[in-house]
């Protein structure tokens, strides 16, 4: 008798354990990885070559501006590994002839280099301080390169719609302090269309742990259709802390994979 109760309560225990499996809402997809998300964000700003012409608005927490026009061209070497950069400015007066050149490495850190008319020489800026502003403005040239994506961790936080776009939202964190000190942030939070894996909005904290920029990405341009690569037509940068402001927007960008890789020296620079 007491085998017979022994085994009718077992089956009961089973009977309820598969009621409840069987009941039991399905486990929630985990989606896809966060690296490799950011991964595919890097590749699909890698065109092979390109051309633009690019204002760039600098505005005060007064809503003075300032209006800075150039010119940009990029192209692709070492099998996609580095991109090389340079920017011509043309105007105002006060800056033209002014040259930015940027090697933009996929691993190694990024080189940069800045000719100063007034001082008829080229300058490089070292990669430790790839947090300095770009031209004055509320972008770093941490901000405009690709990061090398070893220095980071990535957390997939949650999904949502940012600009109407369904969107993955990434956590990334350096994995050391000379990284964060480099770039000048903590954290970097950033909101990635599921549709063409671009950043459509960036939060980007101080090494304190504050806020203090916001990055926005609108006008998204198909440049490559047959390697699904895109540019933001315009990209702005509000500081958070000093409510300073910076617009970049592109009146023209062409892909042009053909563009001559001679202009991607120092030298060419100094002929500014």
């Amino acid at each position: 008798m007491k085998h017979r109760q022994t085994r009718r309560f077992a089956k009961v225990v089973a009977m309820a354990s598969f009621a409840l499996i069987a009941t039991a809402p399905p486990v929630a997809d985990a989606g896809p990885d966060a690296r490799t998300i950011m991964d595919k964000v890097a590749q699909t700003r890698k065109l092979d070559g390109s051309e633009a012409v690019l204002e760039m608005t600098i505005i005060d927490k007064h809503g003075n501006e300032r209006k800075l026009q150039l010119a940009m061209a990029s192209k692709l070497f070492d099998d996609g590994k580095t991109e090389k950069r340079i920017y011509r400015f043309l105007s105002p007066p006060d800056v033209k002839g002014t040259g930015v050149l940027v090697f933009d490495y996929e691993i190694e850190d990024d080189s940069t280099w800045v000719y100063l008319p007034a001082l008829r020489r080229v300058r490089r800026i070292v990669s430790a301080k790839r947090s300095k502003s770009f031209m004055g403005s509320e972008f770093s040239y941490a901000d405009l390169n690709i990061p090398s994506l070893d220095d980071y961790t990535y957390a997939l936080l949650r999904e949502e719609s940012e600009q109407g776009e369904d969107c993955w939202v990434i956590e990334v964190l350096p994995k050391d302090e000379d990284t964060a000190k480099a770039d000048g942030y903590s954290k970097k939070t950033y909101w990635v269309a599921k549709a063409d894996h671009t950043v459509r909005k960036g939060l980007l904290y101080d090494l304190d742990g504050e806020l203090l920029k916001e990055f926005l990405s609108r006008d998204i341009e198909l440049l490559d259709p047959d390697k699904r690569r895109y540019r933001s037509t315009h990209m702005e940068m509000t500081n958070k802390q000093n409510g300073r402001k910076s617009v970049f927007e592109s009146s023209k960008v062409v892909f042009s994979p053909d563009v001559k890789s001679e202009l991607f020296t120092t030298r060419e620079l100094e002929r500014m």
